[in-house]
């Protein structure tokens, strides 16, 4: 049974801090408990992102955020039991309760059926010229380049690996050889690799029309030159509970603006606001797709995945944002391969 003790916070607890309990536990949930024990609600990674969407700040107590009335399973249920209701409500964790509504234990999904060998397939795209990283990329694929003892990609997929996913697509192109050199069949890392080459650069999306089949769950798609510690299944449930078409992650990004801001009415002065701090949510590269939105994908063509999005939109499909609160680094630039190489 999971350590739920270390998940317990109190209702004045902040954003903040129990973002960073739920990210060292590993658990993926907090447990919100009165001064008797009582539990007063849970907090999930689901919880969070939509209060990050809602803009709320991260001193918000998690009072305000939590959901109070959670699904709870009882320590005489049987194993079966307890994963029926898991597997209807899409859930992940229940906390186990005895007759005063006090939390004796916490059941994980991992727990009642073994280590999870997900079916969902991961797309990196690896074809990429890096010319923003010239000279490192005049003769290594960006993918390649060496950060902290090892290659931007093969750090990727081991995450990938750590968190059960077993099937991987590289899209490749720019230097493909040398990509498909060092991961073969992914053996070594025991999860299966295959190849979408692209002949000719196809953006960031339309190498999605070279799968040798269409896949059956949800695929995730992630740009090759990112440092995450993102949780993808976070990430399908969120897009699952949406029920969206096609989900992006977003990071938020703050733009200072180094003068004054004149507010006009016509040639009037309405007021001045001193170096405002504008806020955006921007693409950070990381998408859900359910396997209908291939069938927007042209075959073989130039397609980027904004112009996928846009094309949802005016289709009338559900497309959504996933905030993401974790370390995120898209390295792109010079600047930020020295800042990811020093940690």
């Amino acid at each position: 049974m999971a350590n739920w003790e270390e998940i317990v916070v109190s209702p004045t607890t902040t954003l903040d801090d129990v973002i960073s309990k739920i990210n060292n536990s590993g658990l993926q949930i907090a447990i919100v408990l009165d001064d008797e024990g009582i539990l007063l609600g849970i907090l999930t990674d689901g919880n969070i992102r939509r209060a990050i969407l809602a803009k709320k700040t991260f001193q918000v107590p998690v009072s305000e955020i939590m959901n109070h009335n959670p699904t709870t399973v009882t320590a005489s249920m049987s194993r079966d039991q307890m994963l029926a209701i898991m597997r209807k409500y899409v859930f992940h964790h229940l906390p186990i309760v005895d007759e005063n509504k006090m939390v004796v234990g916490l059941v994980t999904l991992d727990e009642l059926i073994g280590s999870i060998e997900r079916p969902n397939w991961v797309v990196l795209m690896a074809g990429g010229q890096g010319k923003r990283l010239l000279p490192l990329t005049e003769n290594c694929p960006k993918p390649l380049l060496n950060v902290r003892g090892k290659p931007i990609l093969e750090s990727i997929i081991e995450s990938f690996v750590e968190q059960g996913f077993k099937h991987i697509f590289l899209s490749v192109n720019y230097k493909a050889e040398m990509i498909k050199n060092h991961f073969g069949k992914g053996d070594r890392w025991g999860v299966k690799v295959e190849y979408l080459h692209e002949n000719t650069a196809l953006g960031t999306a339309g190498s999605l029309s070279l799968f040798p089949e269409k896949p059956n769950d949800t695929i995730i798609v992630m740009n090759g030159d990112l440092i995450t510690h993102t949780n993808f299944d976070n990430l399908l449930q969120f897009h699952h509970v949406q029920k969206a078409a096609a989900t992006m992650a977003v990071r938020e990004y703050d733009l200072q603006v180094p003068f004054g801001v004149v507010q006009l009415d016509g040639s009037i002065i309405q007021g001045i606001e001193e170096k405002p701090l504008q806020q955006f949510y921007v693409n950070a590269g990381i998408y859900a797709l359910s396997p209908n939105v291939l069938d927007y994908i042209p075959e073989k063509n130039f397609f980027d995945m904004t112009t996928l999005f846009e094309k949802l939109i005016a289709e009338g499909e559900k497309t959504v944002a996933y905030p993401l609160h974790e370390n995120w680094l898209d390295i792109g630039r010079l600047e930020e391969f020295e800042q990811a190489r020093k940690g």
